[in-house]
């Protein structure tokens, strides 16, 4: 396997969100179903914070979100495109040509491996507001940690998914965020790790129609960055 094979495999793999997409797919849960009552109305976590902040209030106003994740080390550059109707969880996934159409409610095989590389992708783009959407989370919070890419003295809120269930249960994220609660780096740790697994900078946030996403990830080398390009939002 080559390196940049290696690192794709890592990347479609490592998400912790399938723990609870998946969980969230086989009973006919949707990501809309979520609570998305406006911020101001109550008060909240720093979890929920981050995610308002990030625009979630505007999320049930979301009938199609479309993106193509991509993937450019050295000179290889990999990319896959994704169209998701959350109200009804229709995805279509397109990649090297192919194109795929299936519901998330109901996963055959082929569906299926096309579906966790959608959580993987879906999970990079929309991470802030998986915490609100997510359930078997436990969160921890830490003031004023040096942040390892930028060097900056940022807040940090570790989550630790659950052991049971899930494609990768027990990882852990640590989330370093400003005081506009903008996530500006995070920390991968496979099963809650000492170490660090992954560590990526969160960059070049975009508004679409409300929704604050970044849309350049980096980690300590100069030749690897995750983007995302062609994001619609209907």
């Amino acid at each position: 396997m080559t390196k940049f094979a290696s690192l794709l495999f890592i990347l479609f793999s490592i998400i912790a969100c399938q723990n609870k997409s998946s969980e969230a797919s086989e009973n006919g849960i949707n990501d809309t179903a979520s609570e998305t009552e406006p911020a101001a109305q109550k008060d909240l976590s720093i979890a929920q914070t981050i995610a308002y902040k990030n625009g979630l209030e505007h999320w049930n106003e979301v009938e199609e979100i479309a993106f193509t994740f991509n993937v450019s080390r050295t000179n290889r550059h990999f990319e896959r495109t994704f169209i998701w109707k959350p109200k009804t969880n229709d995805v279509t996934y397109i990649s090297r040509g192919d194109t795929l159409t299936y519901n998330r409610n109901n996963l055959d095989s082929i569906a299926t491996a096309a579906d966790r590389a959608f959580i993987n992708d879906k999970y990079w783009l929309l991470a802030p507001f998986q915490l609100v959407w997510d359930e078997g989370i436990a969160f921890t919070e830490t003031e004023n940690v040096v942040a390892p890419i930028s060097k900056d003295t940022l807040n940090v809120l570790t989550i630790v998914y659950s052991d049971n269930g899930g494609y990768t249960p027990g990882d852990a994220y640590d989330l370093y965020y400003d005081t506009d609660f903008m996530i500006r780096e995070w920390v991968f740790r496979e099963g809650n790790g000492e170490t660090a697994d992954m560590i990526n900078t969160w960059e070049e946030y975009t508004d679409f129609n409300g929704l604050k996403l970044a849309t350049m990830h980096r980690d300590t080398t100069p030749d690897f960055k995750l983007y995302f390009t062609n994001i619609s939002i209907k």
